[in-house]
């Protein structure tokens, strides 16, 4: 070999080892992406099967009962007779008070801490608002269970029975434990997450857009309302709802304040039961074919009900957040 070809293949072999690194960075560029991919399709699996197994387990009820058992308040494990009527009411009222409840406090909190508060005190309180969220939901039930009915049946229900017993919603004995106990404690506990989300839907509203509103003169409370009420309202519906499917899908706590009727009742202060606690309360009792299936179809229409609520506040959230960068400055 000559000289010539010996320098020829001494440049050629640099450039065999940087193609051959290029070839193994990019390796493990496929890996990494192939392995991520794997871990976000087996959760989407698991969810999958969640669905498959609880419809299958639900079948012999909804062949056995059809669309009645939605509609059907008769829950006699005895005879047979199962309708889950009376669970779904309990679940949608408990919720829609719990959001009634929580969301002014919620927005409230927000704006104090992001608009109004100074950077330490925002901080700080910011961080006791969020701890509410790391408490377990029994603690939550036994604070509600030995303070907040005894104060509600001794303080609140008689005085709002006395004053306003004329209205259906407010007549009836004051139990204590009920419609209204589980819609206060619920609301507590998804305070944290309407004010952590609407937090940062605030904190996305651009800079410009409170500058514009002090600038046209407006007042303290005019640039919050415009500037940043204004421009974050699929946001805070988003918060809201997302709390609402917090709310729907809570099980000890509401199991522990609620009553446990199996009953629909106009007043909020009567004992009720929703979909949650009606599974926490049988299903560990349930030894009959048709009542195990008649609890999963239950489970089933709580898992469809959370899935399609938590989804369209996913999608709320992304459309502000898109609008958002789309109106952000260049």
């Amino acid at each position: 070999m000559g000289a010539q070809e010996l320098e020829q293949s001494s440049l050629l072999i640099p450039e065999v080892k940087s193609r051959k690194k290029r070839r193994d960075v990019h390796a493990g560029d496929r890996r990494f992406f192939w392995t991520l991919r794997a871990v976000a399709l087996l959760i989407l699996a698991v969810l999958i099967a969640i669905a498959v197994q609880l419809f299958l387990v639900s079948l012999p009820a909804i062949r056995h009962f059809g669309v009645g058992f939605v509609f059907s308040t008769d829950w006699n494990p005895v005879r047979n007779r199962f309708g889950a009527a009376a669970f779904v009411y309990g679940t949608v009222v408990s919720s829609v008070l719990a959001i009634a409840i929580a969301f002014p406090i919620s927005l409230g909190v927000a704006l104090f801490l992001n608009e109004l508060a100074p950077r330490r005190l925002a901080s700080a309180v910011g961080f006791l608002v969020e701890m509410l969220a790391a408490i377990p939901s029994v603690v939550y039930g036994l604070w509600g269970l030995f303070v907040v009915a005894p104060w509600l049946r001794t303080v609140f229900e008689p005085m709002m029975i006395r004053y306003f017993g004329f209205i259906p919603l407010f007549q009836g004995p004051p139990y204590g434990v009920g419609m209204f106990t589980a819609g206060v404690v619920l609301a507590i506990m998804i305070t944290p997450t309407i004010s952590a989300i609407s937090r940062e839907i605030f904190r996305a509203v651009p800079l410009s857009h409170r500058e514009a509103a002090l600038a046209l003169g407006a007042t303290r409370w005019e640039t919050i309302r415009l500037g940043v009420l204004n421009s974050s309202r699929l946001g805070i519906l988003g918060a809201v709802i997302l709390g609402l499917g917090r709310a729907l899908g809570e099980t000890m706590a509401v199991t522990m304040v609620i009553g446990n009727r199996k009953d629909i009742a106009l007043s909020l202060f009567a004992p009720a039961q929703t979909m949650a606690s009606l599974l926490a309360n049988e299903y560990a009792e349930a030894s009959d074919d048709l009542h195990l299936s008649a609890l999963a179809t239950v489970g089933f229409l709580l898992f469809l009900v959370s899935f399609l609520i938590n989804s369209l506040a996913r999608f709320l959230v992304w459309r502000v957040e898109s609008r958002q960068k789309e109106g952000a400055p260049r």
